[in-house]
């Protein structure tokens, strides 16, 4: 394997050491810089060409939200943000939908032995971040045409259901906003995200979409012209009421799963209770977190779509559907919208 290039920006010299430490003691990454504000970072990363950058949040000079955008408008590079504060929560999600591909917690107390308590995090983190790729990321501020289908034209599809990790938050950012405010259909959304981020997110998706987005709640009514996003640290599924109607459940089991909410939950309840009127979405992120459950949605004849390789920031979890046999299109992030209207 080759060894992953990585610049380390803290405004902390102390912080910088010990990452330095923790970093130079993995022997499939190399640490080839440090600066400690994003002003210096931009010049390094110039000159040094990191396959991946870690980068605090607060720092003088230039922030590390505004060091990925500009890094972005220069040349696209995986940036792990690393943030210390929970008050953070806005900040991370802006960093991660102006490019970044994932963050760390740093502890509160920055003792030497806490900062290495986040060794394997972190570790992990670059080296998913160093599979990342952006090919098809749109241009930032361009407001892509509304997709429209009629609520009243007849429909093949009850609900559709989309699974995302890495690069979710850019590439959502680009989609939802693409459904018209008829949107004929329930939209159940998972995104990978730690707990406390996902209803900050949901509130910014709702200020840029004509869809009504917003964090789903046990025992809300899965309806048409909204999009519902999991909570993180729950699993969605699909529970009727006595009358028939379909309401949201939300449960901390099965705890076996590497994400919490597990796209293979929302999948598989999806194809439970609608049976062959699904349509499943699998887009980018790392792992194989939806390919379960895109066997589920198939085998009661459902339908699934997979983000293409061309579009996708981490091409992991769509590989997989494709790779199983189970992806009923291959679709650019760009073509997203359109082809999910089409097969309603």
């Amino acid at each position: 394997m080759q060894l992953i290039k990585t610049l380390v920006v803290d405004d902390s010299a102390f912080v910088r050491k010990v990452i330095g430490e923790i970093l130079a003691a993995n022997p499939f990454i190399e640490v080839v810089g440090f600066a400690r504000n994003g002003e210096q970072a931009l010049a390094l990363a110039e000159t040094l060409k990191p396959d991946v950058i870690t980068c605090d949040l607060n720092m003088p000079e230039l922030d590390g939200v505004n060091f990925v955008k500009r890094q972005f408008a220069r040349r696209p590079v995986p940036i792990v943000i690393l943030t210390a504060s929970p008050q953070d929560t806005e900040q991370v999600i802006e960093a991660l939908a102006a490019g970044a591909v994932g963050f760390v917690r740093k502890p509160t107390a920055l003792a030497t032995d806490a900062l290495r308590a986040v060794r394997e995090e972190l570790i992990e983190k670059i080296k998913g971040a160093a599979a990342a790729s952006f090919p098809g990321v749109p241009a930032a501020g361009l407001a892509p045409p509304v997709v429209r289908k009629s609520a009243h034209m007849a429909r093949n599809i009850d609900i559709v259901v989309l699974g995302i990790s890495t690069g979710g938050p850019q590439a959502l950012r680009h989609l939802l906003p693409q459904f018209a405010r008829d949107f004929p259909v329930p939209l159940v959304l998972v995104q990978h995200m730690p707990p406390g981020y996902t209803a900050p997110f949901a509130e910014k998706l709702a200020g840029i979409s004509q869809l009504a987005v917003k964090e789903a709640h046990a025992g809300c009514l899965v309806s048409p012209q909204q999009a519902l996003l999991a909570p993180a640290g729950k699993h969605l599924s699909f529970k009727r009421d006595l009358a028939g109607q379909i309401r949201v459940h939300l449960s901390r089991t099965p705890a076996g799963t590497p994400h919490k909410p597990s796209v293979n939950v929302l999948f598989q309840s999806a194809a439970e209770i609608y049976g062959r009127r699904v349509l499943g979405v699998v887009m980018t992120g790392m792992g194989n977190d939806g390919t379960e459950g895109a066997a589920w949605i198939k085998a009661q004849g459902g339908t699934i779509l997979t983000e293409s390789e061309e579009s996708c920031i981490i091409y992991g979890m769509p590989r997989c559907v494709v790779e199983s046999g189970m992806s009923d299109g291959e679709v650019t992030l760009a073509s997203m919208a359109e082809e999910i209207n089409n097969r309603l």
